[in-house]
């Protein structure tokens, strides 16, 4: 299988996030998987790019302020299977963390993108190989 790089394309980029999914998915694959990574061309091909990165306040306080804040990361996913073309798609994935607007998004960021990032690749992994 091959993994390409996913590019940041959100409207407000994260330095660091396209490097961390696309190891992070390259890791759980192989780690959840028997198959092995290679560059180029594979029989199994996750190709994609992440297309949201925002902060939205979901819980407002009578003072008009917000109690909450809600990250969400969104990736879209192009899968080939060469040897099952039924088994192909596109799809976007979707994930956030909410966490106390009290805290600024600097102080939480690494630790919600590291969770949130690990449900992403959970949820393509099962519609690649579990097929939900």
């Amino acid at each position: 299988m091959s993994v390409g790089y996913f590019r940041n394309r959100a409207p407000s980029v994260q330095p660091t996030l396209s490097s961390t999914f696309t190891d992070r998915l390259k890791e759980y694959l192989v780690n959840n998987s028997n198959l092995n990574l290679i560059d180029g061309f594979a029989d199994l091909q996750f190709t994609g790019e992440i297309t949201g990165y925002s902060v939205n306040p979901t819980s407002i306080q009578s003072n008009d302020k917000a109690a909450m804040n809600r990250l969400t990361i969104t990736v879209q996913v192009r899968y080939v299977n060469r040897f099952d073309s039924k088994a192909n798609f596109t799809q976007s994935f979707s994930r956030y963390r909410d966490y106390d607007a009290t805290l600024s998004l600097s102080s939480v960021e690494t630790g919600l993108i590291e969770e949130i990032t690990e449900e992403l690749v959970d949820d393509i992994y099962q519609r690649a190989f579990v097929n939900w």
